[in-house]
């Protein structure tokens, strides 16, 4: 009898931690943001300027889950090949461009009771800087207006990136 009871004490545990360990869904409204959406404009404005730091010919694309986990991958579409052919085997100049023109990062997202975005925490990044960190709907803004969502967020150096995405359908 003991060997069942600490049995099933050890598997409640269980099932309690990697609950805990999941984000969790209890909005009153659909999920907003969940789908994947593809990015069609982004912007940078800083110091008066406003630069496309994905290029004139932004590729991206945003992937909302519905068990609450996220991807996003960005790049400038013009971003020149590297001449080696070898991910490995750029040259300093192209390594440098292509991380100064692209990003992609995963993680876990939350949403408010009206199925809004809320935050999200960064697992992972091609930007190391960012893993670990958490964003507030303060710091990065999602909305969401009929297939198209705008992202809005204040980097670390002031600058404003606005960007567009349309929802694939």
């Amino acid at each position: 009898m003991k060997l069942g009871i600490i049995t099933g004490t050890l598997l409640l545990a269980a099932a309690v931690a990697t609950q805990a360990s999941e984000p969790l869904l209890s909005p009153s409204e659909p999920n907003q943001v969940a789908g994947t959406w593809r990015m069609v404009s982004a912007t940078l404005e800083s110091d008066g300027t406003t630069e496309h730091p994905y290029g004139e010919n932004p590729q991206g694309m945003l992937v909302f889950t519905a068990d609450m986990h996220f991807v996003e991958v960005l790049t400038n579409g013009d971003t020149e090949c590297f001449e080696s052919n070898s991910r490995g085997g750029g040259t300093d100049e192209e390594n440098s461009r292509a991380m100064a023109s692209s990003i992609g990062f995963f993680g876990s997202y939350t949403v408010d009771e009206q199925g809004r975005f809320a935050g999200n925490y960064v697992e992972g990044s091609t930007f190391p800087n960012w893993v670990g960190s958490e964003r507030s709907s303060r710091e990065l803004q999602l909305r969401v207006e009929g297939d198209r969502m705008h992202e809005t967020f204040t980097r670390p150096d002031g600058g404003r990136v606005s960007a567009e995405f349309v929802r694939v359908r």
